[in-house]
């Protein structure tokens, strides 16, 4: 595989629609704003590109493409998703069908690591990543919101035919350590699998920009998620801007390090210029253990559980 930079892209906010990243986040990136990004991640060496059929029902993978198109294909990492709840159960072979319809949007012959999206169904849907691998259109796999034992069976069902899971990606964040707790990232490290950790920032809650006097801004999903306890997370996001004004850095940047700190791989929405840029400096940070340690008993102090709706417990 591919060198992998220390920090991964996400553009489901570049889908719009259902499932898109409006309906969270309560705006939709224009064409220049998206190709800003694009370009600017490019000239700092995060070239790994996370999307998923399902982000806005294919539009993501269309904003995506059509910017993947401007670079020579061997400079890219491209990552999308199967969705087993969005597959045409008619058809004789829906993930490579769902797979045929991605690499057309993204404009592409291959996708660099194919993952399924959510655990529907172990027994049923990995074993159709095997034919996807054997004729090269998919160069790896992944499983994302798997619990542990989902993930070991997907990965005893690959190595069967001589394959493996390359990556997991979780929901993990300093208030969401699910993943932590199951062993998922021991098992990561001991089977040589890349953690991707997702929602790092808590949609952000752990920015440091918003608090009880500053909330996200109504109307959108984040806003009814997390508006109610940001007071709670306020000593939490004081640390870590403490931490940052240390190092010139911001909050935001200090839950990037952690995460790095940690052995994962930051999963971090591109949706603006500067967050591409926080997100390359972020890689440079280093933590103290007590630093760690602090921000994770912060965390735990707050008493707020973030786990999704659409997440079953990972234990």
């Amino acid at each position: 595989m591919k060198t992998l930079p220390p920090v991964a892209l996400g553009t489901w906010s570049w889908g719009i629609g259902f499932a898109g990243g409006d309906t969270v986040f309560g705006n939709h990136l224009s064409e220049a704003q998206m190709a800003e990004v694009f370009t600017t991640a490019m000239s700092k060496g995060l070239n790994l590109w996370d999307t998923a059929a399902v982000y806005g029902m294919g539009s993501s993978e269309r904003a995506l493409g059509a910017l993947v198109r401007q670079f020579p294909r061997e400079e890219l990492i491209l990552s999308t998703k199967f969705t087993p709840q969005i597959a045409d159960e008619r058809s004789p072979q829906p993930v490579s069908d769902m797979l045929e319809a991605s690499l057309g949007r993204l404009g592409v012959e291959e996708i660099d690591l194919y993952w399924i999206h959510n655990p529907l169904d172990v027994e049923k849907w990995t074993p159709e990543l095997i034919p996807l691998l054997e004729s090269g259109k998919v160069k790896r796999v992944g499983v994302s919101n798997h619990n542990l034992a989902q993930i070991k069976r997907a990965n005893d069902i690959l190595n069967a035919s001589g394959y493996a899971i390359s990556a997991v990606q979780n929901h993990y964040s300093l208030l969401y350590r699910a993943s932590e707790e199951a062993g998922i990232l021991d098992y990561c490290r001991e089977n040589d699998i890349t953690f991707f950790a997702y929602m790092i920032l808590e949609q952000g809650a752990l920015s440091g920009r918003y608090d009880s006097n500053n909330p996200m801004p109504a109307g959108s999903g984040r806003a009814e998620s997390y508006n109610t306890v940001l007071p709670q997370l306020e000593k939490l996001t004081a640390a870590m801007k403490s931490m940052g004004a240390e190092r010139n850095a911001s909050a935001a940047q200090i839950a990037i390090a952690w995460a790095i700190a940690k052995g994962t791989l930051p999963l971090v929405g591109a949706t603006k210029v500067q967050h591409v840029l926080d997100a390359a400096d972020a890689a440079e940070i280093q933590l103290s253990n007590e630093e760690i340690i602090l921000l994770e008993r912060l965390a735990a102090e707050t008493g707020v559980d973030t786990r999704g709706a659409w997440e079953k417990p990972m234990l």
